[in-house]
């Protein structure tokens, strides 16, 4: 083999090389970017971190009254939310959907009906979260990511559907149960003293349940005086490079 046709052939295992490297990194960054842990879809109940930072969340599906007031108490501490709203709550409450993000809070997508997604169709449920994202759109510009199931019912359609349109399905690991109606102490107990909390945990709370908005100053009060700082969740996931265990935590790769 003379020197030329040596070269020529190098070159082009070189390419051959360059390329299936190429394809070798897309593909890993695809598989790193997953919800799929033994085969079942995972939302994100909680993120893996070494900060110890928390998001606070509150679903907006029915009522008002207390919006205003979570909000002033939200500016009081300087903290940061994410708010989850059902298409009706955008359609009866727009002035507050525009104060919400003029305010530097997320805004979530909890579906146009609130209806237990597991149980409709693909096309369902795109249609869905499409027509709340639609209404948030054309009010205030956002472009919303962030998705929570209503009543926490999902499988594995649920979340391909919602990925598809370029969300990230969201659960939580801590529970405030405010939606019982049990009392301000036991909002602020319940939170402040549960099992999971920790370093990522994802807070359920209701902008709608009787004693949440008396019992919020407290609860972050006490959640800041053990250290954690609150952000929205467009700040605690991964948006790439990451996966899920068993646990529903978000692990970034």
């Amino acid at each position: 083999m003379n020197k030329a046709s040596f070269l020529k052939k190098a070159c082009i295992c070189l390419s051959v090389f360059l390329c299936l490297f190429a394809l070798f990194l897309k593909l890993k960054d695809e598989i790193t970017v997953s919800n799929t842990v033994n085969g079942r879809e995972l939302p994100i109940y909680c993120v893996q971190t070494d900060e110890k930072k928390i998001a606070l969340t509150f679903d907006a599906a029915w009522g008002n009254e207390d919006t205003a007031k979570i909000l002033e108490i939200l500016r009081k501490h300087n903290v940061h939310v994410t708010f989850f709203m059902t298409g009706g709550w955008v359609e009866s409450y727009p002035e507050d959907v525009k104060a919400i993000l003029a305010d530097g809070h997320d805004l979530g997508n909890h579906s146009e009906n609130h209806k237990n997604m597991s149980q409709l169709s693909d096309g369902e449920c795109r249609e869905e979260l499409q027509k709340v994202h639609d209404k948030v759109k054309n009010l205030t510009g956002y472009d919303m990511f962030l998705f929570r199931p209503p009543y926490g019912d999902y499988d594995n359609h649920v979340i391909t559907n919602a990925k598809a349109l370029g969300y990230y399905t969201i659960q939580w690991d801590v529970d405030s149960l405010d939606w019982k109606d049990y009392g301000v102490n036991d909002i602020i107990d319940r939170v402040c003293n549960h099992k999971a909390l920790g370093n990522g945990s994802i807070i359920l709370c209701h902008n709608g349940a009787k004693y949440t908005a008396e019992a919020l100053d407290t609860l972050i009060a006490r959640l800041k005086e053990s250290g954690y700082t609150f952000v929205p969740l467009s700040e605690l996931i991964y948006r790439d490079h990451y996966h899920m265990n068993t646990e529903g935590r978000q692990i970034q790769d």
